[in-house]
């Protein structure tokens, strides 16, 4: 199984990346240090987190586009 950010939402292959474990137990893993920077500065809106988290209707609409 390959392992999904927290953070941006990409799937990376296991070896890769950061694989953290709270005090709670719980386990979060992360693509990057990137991700796990901005994680710890709690940034959310983030412009290339925006771009990677496409909504369905944009891709809907590209798909449109490129079929005329």
């Amino acid at each position: 199984k390959m392992p999904k950010c927290v953070y941006c939402g990409k799937v990376y292959e296991f070896p890769r990346g950061l694989t953290l474990v709270t005090k709670d137990g719980s386990v979060k893993y992360l693509c990057s240090g990137k991700c796990k920077k901005n994680m710890a500065m709690k940034r959310r809106k983030v412009e290339w987190i925006r771009k990677a988290k496409k909504s369905k209707k944009e891709v809907r609409e590209e798909l449109i586009k490129e079929e005329e």
